[in-house]
């Protein structure tokens, strides 16, 4: 049964020198083994990579995962060194606590995260503060889709009825198309008047020629009214 020690610090941190330095990670990491009638046997540093990426998409992580055995224990100082974000971490413990590996983090406490009543609080706080992630993710997501389109731009997939696409990727933007947007036009006042998609489909066909189903002018209709 081996101990490790695992210490990251961005290419930012590591050019400014601040308190997360890996040899301050280092002096807590063995700091709290100590404490713990622990001997860390090896230590894994990364020196300058991003906290964006999962521990098995940095070199040193790789190298941590490819050597952990069940009864090992990894010490971290902080949760943030090791993961990406609570999502991230939530899998990786769970997935070494099945193993039977655990894990430290020193501002933590001494004991295993992964082990009786700590490990039921650890765990309810990452699922917690995950979710809220998830959460916030598909907020910015659905606001940065909803600024691009209010902005002319196009967020991706078949232009809607009454628009062509013009770029691509994030310089991608609608032009509205004139004899689709009279058919729009109409679609409204016939739907207005109570017309189902069917019957307002083949209204646009009779008066513009222009055939469409009924499921493209619920869409087009959908769509308008955002």
């Amino acid at each position: 049964m081996a101990v490790y020690g695992y210490a990251r610090v961005s290419t930012a941190e590591q050019a400014a020198d601040d308190k997360s330095s890996l040899e301050t990670q280092r002096r807590k990491i063995e700091a709290i083994a100590v404490c713990g009638d622990r001997t860390v046997d090896r230590m894994f540093e990364e020196p300058g990579a991003s906290g964006g990426k999962a521990l098995a998409e940095r070199p040193a992580g790789q190298e941590l995962l490819s050597v952990l055995r069940p009864g090992d224990t990894v010490i971290i100082a902080k949760l943030d060194r090791g993961f990406r974000n609570a999502a991230d971490a939530l899998a990786t413990v769970n997935a070494w606590k099945e193993r039977g590996i655990d894990l430290i983090v020193s501002d933590m406490g001494a004991e295993p995260v992964t082990q009786n009543g700590v490990s039921k609080m650890f765990f309810g706080m990452l699922a917690l503060v995950a979710e809220f992630e998830r959460e916030r993710i598909k907020e910015r997501l659905a606001e940065g889709r909803a600024g691009k389109q209010a902005k002319g731009g196009h967020i991706g997939g078949t232009a809607p009825f009454g628009y062509r696409v013009e770029g691509a990727g994030r310089d991608a933007r609608l032009f509205p198309i004139p004899e689709q947007q009279v058919a729009l036009a109409t679609m409204r006042e016939l739907r207005a008047a109570g017309l189902s998609f069917r019957a307002i489909a083949a209204q646009v066909e009779e008066r513009h020629g222009l055939k469409v189903s009924h499921m493209a002018v619920k869409t087009a209709l959908e769509r308008a009214a955002e």
